[in-house]
């Protein structure tokens, strides 16, 4: 409800500017004040980790024809008050990942931000809407920091792997070429291959933790190895007189 009221003072700040651009520019605000933190967390990863759990980052401001359709589709009139009050996705960023794991791991990071509320949060990953359909949803506020004032905004967060994405973007393109009335036999096709993208991304998780496990294991070895021949070069090294003697791993 504060950010409503917030946007709404906004709004009349800038009574001399199109209210639509009004709400439009603190909604890119936000999305670049996300974008940011989510960068950040990238570099930290590498930087700690030599890894980075996010691919790729995408973003978007919802289409006033989206906008409008959504609206009426809930049942609401067409009104700015109403789409900053009722639609939660008008910012939205997208986090593409390898593997499942690492999106609970980048919702645990960006739950962690101080200046980040997290207001709703939708696993469609454990819990798959009818459709097939796996993403992991997080609904967030992030202050915007005017010259006057400051405006919580929301922006959707969307985490899901590139199989996950890949399957999401030609569902998408299907239903929305049959206008969400798509054909009994398409709508099942659709869950089998949701399923098999299920089974892939379970595949290739089992696979990497397969490979860290064997890095670990050869880390292991190297260190041991390192430490034998420190030894026995600090026993050579407490004997003089005896002769060089070279140690092969």
């Amino acid at each position: 409800m504060g950010g409503e009221r917030q946007i709404r003072d906004a709004i009349r700040n800038y009574e001399d500017v199109d209210s639509w651009k009004t709400v439009i520019f603190l909604y890119n605000a936000a999305l670049k004040e996300v974008g940011t933190k989510l960068d950040i967390l990238n570099d930290e990863f590498q930087h700690v980790h030599k890894y980075n759990p996010i691919e790729h980052i995408k973003t978007r401001i919802k289409t006033p024809e989206s906008i409008v359709k959504k609206l009426k589709r809930n049942g609401y009139e067409t009104s700015i008050e109403n789409m900053v009050k009722y639609i939660n996705d008008i910012a939205g960023v997208r986090l593409i990942c390898s593997f499942t794991s690492d999106i609970y791991r980048l919702a645990e990071m960006i739950g962690n931000q101080s200046d980040l509320k997290v207001l709703t949060i939708k696993d469609y990953i454990k819990n798959p809407k009818v459709s097939g359909y796996k993403s992991y949803h997080m609904l967030v506020s992030v202050p915007i920091f005017l010259s006057d004032s400051v405006v919580d905004t929301k922006v959707e967060i969307q985490i899901r792997t590139i199989a996950m994405d890949f399957w999401a973007s030609l569902e998408h393109k299907i239903y929305y070429k049959f206008e969400g009335n798509a054909p009994d036999y398409i709508s099942m096709e659709l869950r089998e291959c949701a399923q098999m993208v299920s089974e892939l991304d379970d595949k290739m998780l089992s696979l990497n933790e397969a490979i860290q496990a064997c890095l670990r294991e050869e880390e292991g070895h190297r260190q041991e190895r390192i430490q034998m021949n420190d030894v026995t070069e600090s026993l050579i090294g407490s004997k003089p007189g005896q002769r060089e003697v070279t140690v092969y791993s």
